[in-house]
C-alpha cells in the first residue's frame, strides 16, 4: 500500500459512493438528470468504483442487472457481499489485498475475472465459474506449480495471465502450464505447441482420467435418471435380486443353515424362482405406470379443451356487448338533452348488470361440467389404483408361497441333518457356528423360523410400501386436480366482478351535462 492510500480514511461502499458513481459514468448531456430524478439500480449494467480506498465490499445488493464491475486499485482484502449479482460477466478485482479467493460460488455467467496484483497463494473456490474465458492471477503470491492443474475444469477458459507469480521463475513454467491447458489461446502472451509434445506424456494420462471420470459421472446420472422413474412406477429394486438380498443381508442364521447338506442348491433354486416372480411385478409396475400417466393426461386434455371452449363462449359475450356499447358512453355524454343521457345511462347498467349475469351463468355452467369431469376422474384413478393394488397383493402371496416352501423343505433337510448329527451319520465338515444349532430341534427349528420371519417382514414391508405409495398417488392426484378447480373457479369469478365493477366505476365517472333550453 503506497503513502497515497494511507494517507486517506479506508472507505465501505455506501449509497452515497454508488450514487456518485452511477452519475459519474452517465453521459455530460443527461448527468444533471440524473442526478436530479435519480437512477434505479436495478438498471444499472455497469458500475465502476476504482481508485476509491474501498476496503470492504458491501450494499451492491440493489445491481440485480449488473454485468460489468469494477473494483480494482482499492484496498479490498476480502471478497464478499457479490452473491445477488448472478448476472456479472465481467469482474475486475486487481490492485487490492485479497488473500483468498472465495465468494465467487453464485457468480455462475463470469467470464473475465482479473485478481491480478494480490496477496493470493492458491487457486481454489472457484468451481462453478464453469463460463470464465479469461483469467488474470499474476503477480500475487503462487509458489507451487502443480496448482495450475486446477484450472483445467474450466474448459472455456482460453486466456490466463500468471505472470510476475513466484512459481514463474521455473524453468518448465511456460511449458508445463500450456500443456496441461491444452486448449488456452494466451498464456502471458506465448503459444502452447512445443509444450503440448513436451508433457504429452504426463498430460495425457490426465485426459484419460478426466474423460473416464465423465464416463462414470454420466453413466450415474444415467442410473439415477432410470432410477427416479422405477420409484415414479413404485417398482425400483424389482428388477433383479435386490429384494431377495435384502432378505439375508441381516439374516444371521440364514447364514449359518447354508452349510446344511443341500441348503446350497435348495437356495440356488428358491433365488430363481423369487427373482423370477420379482421381476415380474417390476415389468407389470411400469405398464401400470404408463396406463395411471395416460389416464391423468386425458383427463388435463379434456380439461383443457372444455375451459378452451368456454372461454372463448365467454370473450364472445364479451365482444358482443363491447361492440353494443363501445359509443355508449360518449352518446351519454354528449346528449342533446338530460333525459335522453339519463335514459342511455339507465340502458348501459341493464346492459352491464345482463352481462355480469351471462358470464356467471358461463362460469356456474363450466363448474358443473368439471365438477362431471372431476368425478369421472375420481372414479377412474380409484379404480386403475385398486386393480394395482389388488395384483401386487397377488404377486407378493406369490413371494410369500414360495418362501413358505423354502421355509418347509429347509425345516426338513435341518431335522433330518439334525437327526444324522446325532447317530453321528454326518459326513460332512460343518462350521462351528452351524454345529451349534445341531444341539437338539429346538434350537435347530428355531433358527429356522427365525430366518422365515425375518424374510416374511422384508416381503411384508415392500408390499406396504408399494400399497402406500399407491395410495399416496392417488390422493395426490386427484386432490391436487380438485384443489386446482377450486382455485380456478374463485379466480375467474374474482375476474368478472373486477371487470363487471370496472365498467360500472367507468359508467359513474361520466359527467351528464344538465342543458338548458
Amino acid at each position: 500500500m503506497n503513502q497515497f492510500y494511507n494517507s486517506i480514511e479506508p472507505n465501505v461502499i455506501d449509497d452515497k459512493m454508488v450514487q456518485k458513481a452511477v452519475e459519474e459514468q452517465c453521459p455530460e448531456d443527461i448527468r444533471k438528470l440524473v442526478k436530479r430524478e435519480g437512477i434505479d439500480f436495478k438498471d444499472v449494467t455497469e458500475l465502476q468504483l476504482s481508485f476509491r480506498n474501498i476496503l470492504q465490499i458491501d450494499n451492491l445488493w440493489q445491481f440485480e442487472t449488473l454485468t460489468k464491475l469494477q473494483l480494482d486499485n482499492n484496498i479490498i482484502e476480502k471478497i464478499e457481499a457479490l452473491e445477488s449479482l448472478v448476472h456479472l460477466v465481467w469482474l475486475d478485482l486487481s490492485f487490492n489485498n485479497i488473500e483468498v479467493i472465495e465468494g465467487l460460488d453464485t457468480l455462475v455467467k463470469l467470464q473475465d475475472l482479473s485478481l491480478y496484483n494480490n496477496r493470493i497463494s492458491i487457486i481454489e473456490h472457484m468451481d462453478t465459474l464453469q463460463e470464465l474465458q479469461i483469467f488474470s492471477i499474476g503477480k500475487n503470491n503462487l509458489t507451487i506449480l502443480e496448482d495450475v492443474i486446477y484450472l483445467r475444469r474450466f474448459k472455456n477458459l482460453r486466456t490466463l495471465n500468471l505472470a510476475g507469480n513466484p512459481f514463474c521463475n521455473d524453468e518448465q513454467y511456460t511449458l508445463f502450464v500450456v500443456a496441461h491447458l491444452p486448449d488456452l489461446v494466451y498464456l502471458d502472451f506465448k503459444l502452447r505447441e512445443v509444450a503440448v509434445l513436451t508433457y504429452q506424456d504426463h498430460t495425457e494420462p490426465l485426459e484419460r482420467e478426466e474423460a473416464q471420470a465423465l464416463a462414470e459421472l454420466e453413466e450415474n446420472q444415467a442410473k439415477q435418471k432410470e432410477l427416479e422413474y422405477h420409484k415414479t412406477a413404485f417398482v425400483e429394486y424389482l428388477n433383479g435380486s435386490f429384494l431377495f438380498d435384502s432378505m439375508y443381508a441381516d439374516d444371521t442364521e440364514a447364514a449359518k443353515l447354508a452349510y446344511l447338506p443341500g441348503v446350497g442348491d435348495l437356495l440356488q433354486a428358491y433365488r430363481k424362482e423369487f427373482v423370477s416372480v420379482c421381476e415380474s411385478l417390476f415389468n407389470y409396475g411400469l405398464k401400470e405406470y404408463e396406463k395411471r400417466e395416460a389416464e391423468v393426461s386425458d383427463f388435463y386434455e379434456s380439461l383443457h379443451e372444455a375451459l378452451t371452449a368456454n372461454q372463448q363462449e365467454g370473450r364472445k359475450i364479451i365482444l358482443d356487448f363491447e361492440d353494443r356499447n363501445k359509443r355508449t358512453l360518449d352518446e351519454i355524454q354528449n346528449a342533446s338533452s338530460y333525459d335522453i343521457a339519463e335514459s342511455k345511462q339507465a340502458e348501459y347498467k341493464e346492459d352491464i348488470l345482463q352481462l355480469s349475469e351471462a358470464l356467471m351463468t358461463l362460469e356456474m355452467l363450466m363448474t358443473d361440467q368439471l365438477e362431471e369431469l372431476l368425478k369421472d376422474f375420481e372414479r377412474n384413478i380409484a379404480a386403475i389404483a385398486s386393480t394395482f393394488i389388488e395384483n401386487v397383493k397377488e404377486i407378493m402371496t406369490q413371494c410369500r408361497d414360495l418362501e413358505n416352501r423354502h421355509h418347509g423343505k429347509l425345516l426338513e433337510i435341518s431335522v433330518t441333518t439334525l437327526e444324522k448329527s446325532v447317530k453321528n451319520e454326518l459326513d460332512e465338515d460343518l462350521p462351528d457356528d452351524t454345529r451349534m444349532l445341531l444341539v437338539n430341534k429346538t434350537t435347530i427349528v428355531n433358527a429356522v423360523n427365525t430366518s422365515h420371519d425375518i424374510h416374511l417382514q422384508k416381503i411384508d414391508k415392500r408390499e406396504s410400501d408399494i400399497l402406500s405409495n399407491t395410495h399416496r398417488w392417488q390422493a395426490s392426484v386427484t386432490e391436487k386436480a380438485f384443489q386446482n378447480e377450486i382455485n380456478r373457479n374463485r379466480d375467474r369469478v374474482k375476474e368478472i366482478v373486477q371487470y363487471i365493477d370496472n365498467l360500472q366505476e367507468e359508467l359513474d365517472n361520466v359527467e351528464i351535462l344538465e342543458l338548458t333550453e
